[in-house]
């Protein structure tokens, strides 16, 4: 077996960790960051992706390739096989996928084995003993998965039993304490790393329960939706709209950038207010009441209040005197 692995890289203190034991070793390691529309995704732009690279290979002299597995994610998240953790996070499922895509690459970067920076006993769904057993089964890598924070405590593998790896130079961590980590980090001269925290916003309390409305309403989502869900105040109109509010300048201005060929801007004409974006628009009826919420948001001032809907400036856009705004009560009634 060639000396060369694929490492699953999250880019928190574990996976720098993982990295950092086996190429100690003389592993040559090629690590492996996965996005989704749910994490990392601003990492799909080149320019972000080169600077992102570059500064895992300065700072912790990390090789990283950047794989996007939006497709195969959306294809799963809707119904994973292994179901949620608290909120709508299929930790299970995503871990098996990740290793499977990993599995998929072995060849291209002449690897011989996968390694993960999981620590058996960390999380209470996806590193239990049984769950990591499960990853292994499902995902089709049982004896090429290692684990290399927890290795002592678990099964031996291949890369293991054929010298690749020593074992007893593998690390023995195992539960919630970091302490071992640290140690680690302070060995490896590694200062400037992410705080212990989830990146996937499917673990998000209130997220997880936006894009499980938008699973069900369209059951055709995209990408980009699953992107704006997590940006603005949103609203589902009575005729099936979908209605989204920038809350700020930065949210306005990623709105923006986030637009769709069939989505619609509303902007208040004559005061200072929100970007809204109406997004699978319905009726005239929810035009008009986008228009009203617009402008409900917008800088207090004299009624009426002229709203903007289909385009910022020009010639084709649709202008609706907004003459009442809808209460509290009625806008807390659709948001989602």
């Amino acid at each position: 077996m060639p000396k060369s692995c694929l490492v699953l890289f999250s880019g928190g203190l574990d996976s720098i960790l993982a990295c950092k034991v086996l190429q100690d070793q003389g592993v040559r390691v090629t690590a492996l960051k996965f996005i989704t529309p749910f994490f990392s995704y601003d990492l799909r732009h080149k320019e972000r992706a080169d600077a992102y690279r570059e500064q895992v290979r300065e700072k912790y002299g990390i090789h990283l390739e950047i794989v996007d597995i939006t497709d195969e994610y959306l294809k799963m998240v809707t119904a994973p096989e292994h179901g949620y953790g608290r909120y709508l996070n299929p930790c299970i499922d995503c871990k098996i996928l990740m290793v499977k895509k990993a599995m998929s690459l072995m060849d291209k970067y002449g690897a011989s084995f996968i390694a993960t920076g999981e620590v058996l006993g960390q999380r209470p769904m996806s590193q239990r003993r049984d769950t990591l057993r499960i990853i292994e089964r499902d995902s089709g890598a049982e004896g090429i998965l290692l684990r290399p924070l927890s290795a002592c405590h678990l099964k031996e593998t291949r890369p293991e039993k054929e010298g690749i790896v020593h074992r007893q130079a593998l690390a023995d961590i195992t539960g919630r304490s970091r302490k071992e980590q640290m140690r680690l980090a302070k060995k490896y001269g590694i200062k400037d790393y992410p705080a212990p925290a989830g990146g996937c916003v499917l673990a998000d309390p209130i997220l997880s329960e936006r894009f499980k409305k938008i699973f069900q309403k369209w059951p055709d989502f995209t990408p980009l939706d699953c992107v704006v869900a997590q940006v603005g105040r949103h609203f589902l109109l009575p005729g099936g709209s979908w209605l989204v509010v920038g809350r700020n300048k930065s949210e306005n201005e990623r709105l923006a950038r986030l637009k769709g060929d069939a989505d619609m801007v509303l902007r208040a004409m004559d005061r200072p207010g929100p970007y809204c974006l109406l997004r699978k628009a319905g009726d005239a009826e929810d035009k008009r009441l986008a228009a009203a919420i617009c402008a409900r948001y917008a800088k207090a001032g004299q009624m009426p209040v002229p709203v903007r809907l289909g385009a910022e400036r020009g010639p084709g856009a649709e202008v609706y005197e907004v003459d009442s705004l809808p209460s509290q009560d009625t806008l807390a009634a659709m948001m989602f």
